[in-house]
């Protein structure tokens, strides 16, 4: 009989502390592949708690991918223990890395350091060896971004943006949305008390009391445990991108998505390295895809694919941190652009979190929470590249001003990002909802299917229709509307004539590579027909004759 002790509940809500208990048992194998949980009344009876509990418990193991419902059969134990195949020490260390987490996290008596290696405590009572002569004052001089992760500016040229009535391929930030009075004061207060700070040349990483506000705000809400010294702060991930490409090494094979955020693979050719394209299953980037091309860096969105909004469950999370770790040089970017905005339930953990062996780079920027004008975004390396880059690229002095990062670590340090997150993301949600129930009760619901709406800023919508992506893109265009197709996104080689025909001989020949690419053509074709749906520079106001012209775009 599956029953949990709530003794050690520490700070944690119930349904989570719940949630950590049957994650640590699907890790550890006492909970089997395919197993049946308890139904949700009959385990709160058994625990003594509500259905609520045990439904939002069950829900987060879910979107995670820990766990799989059938209808009226109930829910199912996923197969985790597949991706630790040929790597059996990959799932001990993740097993313990979330154990002690979680431990440290609860007010558990039970002993042993943090995961990240730098004290069960985390950073703030713990330095790291290669860091212990640090002074700032020593240092060097020092997704379009990644909120704009919408159809390049070549989809526009036909009607200039100001003739839409309603623009769903935009993220940019509305003017009302910006919080003006407390960045305006704040901008005083640094101005009246950091004088001196200003005029001083910052840190090649960046200034360190926004590095450690950065650190202290991934510690409560990412769950992940790392030094201000493993941050580095830059204008813009195009900029992080190209830092990382210096210290990987121009040898390296870069792996991107498909379809993905176009810009990034730009960004890598750019810089004269090696770039493959690697098709999306349902669960996100395919490992296998990954041996076939030599790649060993791979740039991933797991916990919010654009554009397609996947989620990539937590057995290909393992299967990856697998794949990297079969060798020393292969690296995970992680490019976390939009996990603040998810609208049901507990934001998805990151890679960085279960990674165990130092070879997840997480990038996140303030421009998809704030606004796309202020130009500060964040990396944060591994230890063991921490003495790499020091020494190769130490001598780079930080890209944004001290003014801005002073500015916002008294944002972050006096509470104003969190509630401006928590108000933006209940602005969002009722601008979603307000969206879906508009073409629920419209006869646009007759000709669309809507998913992926529970997380960013955008959905996807398939529409039942004879008519080509551009045919409907034009219509809209008439219409006042401006929309963006999914199939915008897959890189432009796949439907080339040449690409297509040279694979369709491979594939009669029976190669294997013929057949991937085959299936990616195929693949692509499957989502014509789907348009990304933006909504956070909608007015809701809008909303009702955006729809209607919506569904006369498509009727034609």
């Amino acid at each position: 009989m599956l029953t949990y002790s709530f003794e050690n509940l520490g700070d944690d809500a119930l349904y989570i502390y719940l949630y950590k208990c049957i994650r640590a048992d699907i890790l550890s194998g006492a909970l089997k592949t395919g197993e049946r949980l308890p139904s949700k009344r009959a385990f709160a009876r058994q625990l003594n708690i509500s259905t609520i509990t045990i439904e939002n418990a069950y829900a987060l193991l879910q979107t995670e991918g820990y766990i799989y419902s059938e209808p009226k059969r109930g829910y199912f134990v996923s197969d985790i223990q597949a991706a630790f195949v040929g790597d059996p020490n990959l799932q001990q260390g993740v097993l313990r890395a979330r154990t002690e987490r979680w431990d440290s996290s609860a007010g558990s008596k039970r002993s042993g350091g943090s995961a990240s290696g730098l004290g069960k405590n985390g950073p703030e009572e713990n330095s790291l060896d290669i860091w212990s002569d640090f002074d700032e004052n020593d240092m060097p001089d020092g997704r379009v971004t990644v909120v704009e992760r919408t159809a390049e500016q070549e989809n526009s040229s036909k009607i200039s943006r100001n003739t839409f009535f309603a623009d769903f391929s935009s993220n940019q930030t509305r003017k009302e949305n910006f919080p003006f009075s407390v960045w305006t004061r704040l901008i005083r207060q640094v101005m009246a008390d950091r004088g001196e700070h200003l005029l001083r040349n910052a840190p090649g990483g960046g200034v360190y009391e926004l590095r450690k506000m950065i650190a202290a705000h991934l510690r409560e809400f990412r769950d992940m445990y790392v030094s201000p010294e493993q941050i580095i702060i830059g204008a813009g991930t195009e900029y992080l991108y190209g830092i990382l490409i210096q210290l990987l090494g121009f040898d390296s094979v870069y792996a991107v998505e498909n379809p993905g955020y176009s810009k990034i693979g730009k960004i890598y050719e750019a810089h004269g390295v090696a770039c493959r394209y690697i098709d999306l299953d349902h669960c996100g980037i395919c490992p296998d895809l990954l041996e076939e091309v030599g790649a060993n860096v791979i740039h991933i969105t797991p916990s919010h694919h654009f554009p397609t909004g996947i989620t990539m469950p937590i057995s290909r999370r393992y299967e990856l941190l697998g794949w990297a770790a079969r060798a020393e040089n292969r690296y995970i970017i992680e490019d976390d652009y939009d996990s603040e905005f998810r609208m049901t339930g507990k934001p998805i953990p990151t890679l960085q979190s279960i990674d165990r062996n130092g070879q997840v780079i997480y990038i996140n920027t303030f421009t998809k929470t704030l606004a796309s004008t202020i130009r500060i975004s964040y990396m944060v390396l591994p230890v063991p590249l921490l003495a790499l880059y020091r020494k190769k690229l130490g001598f780079y002095s930080c890209t944004v001003s001290n003014f801005e990062q002073y500015t916002l670590a008294a944002f972050i340090r006096e509470g104003h990002y969190e509630k401006h997150i928590n108000r933006m993301r209940n602005s969002y949600r009722r601008k979603r909802n307000a969206l879906l129930e508009a073409i629920e009760k419209s006869p646009l619901a007759d000709l669309v299917t809507i998913s992926e709406e529970d997380a960013g800023l955008h959905f996807l919508m398939k529409v039942n229709t004879e008519r080509t992506d551009e045919e409907i893109i034009d219509s809209a265009q008439r219409h006042g509307i401006r929309l963006t197709s999914l199939s915008y996104y897959y890189h432009d080689e796949r439907m080339s004539k040449d690409f297509s025909a040279k694979n369709e001989t491979e594939t009669k020949s029976g190669t294997k590579g013929g057949k991937n690419e085959m299936a990616a053509v195929e693949s692509r074709q499957k989502q014509e027909h789907t348009f990304v749906i933006n909504y956070s520079n909608i007015e809701e106001e809008q909303i009702d004759e955006a729809v209607k012209r919506l569904y006369e775009s498509v009727v034609g």
